[in-house]
């Protein structure tokens, strides 16, 4: 059965941090691009940091520096750390598995999608 399943989220002030985490079925985590996705309310969801099956990773512009994406293979998960969070990465943040080997950010590579969990940064 194809699972993500994400936990982690909550409500921080501004400057704060929250560790995302993901476990996936075997099947579904198959050591491919693995990444984390958000979407605001009325924004469409985008890509925030992707990790390939090499490790090479990617992040948005906006979180460079801030954001950190990891992934144990052994324990079929991966992991986003976040810091210094500001008022603006309030979004649901959704664990995503793709086609493809490399890391990319594009929502057309996604093939799996989590349930969500939220976060919710205030000022």
């Amino acid at each position: 059965q194809v699972q993500l399943v994400e936990s982690g989220g909550g409500s921080v002030q501004s400057g704060g941090s929250l560790r995302l985490s993901c476990v996936a079925s075997a099947y579904t985590y198959s050591n491919r691009n693995m990444g984390w996705f958000r979407q605001a309310p009325g924004k469409e969801r985008e890509g925030v940091a992707a990790i390939g099956s090499d490790g090479s990773t990617k992040y948005t512009d906006s979180v460079k520096g801030r954001f950190t994406i990891s992934r144990d293979n052994a324990k079929n998960a991966l992991y986003l750390q976040m810091d210094s969070l500001k008022p603006e990465d309030t979004a649901m943040y959704y664990c995503a598995r793709g086609r493809s080997y490399r890391s990319t950010l594009s929502t057309a590579d996604v093939i799996y999608w989590g349930q969500g969990t939220q976060v919710t940064v205030s000022s």
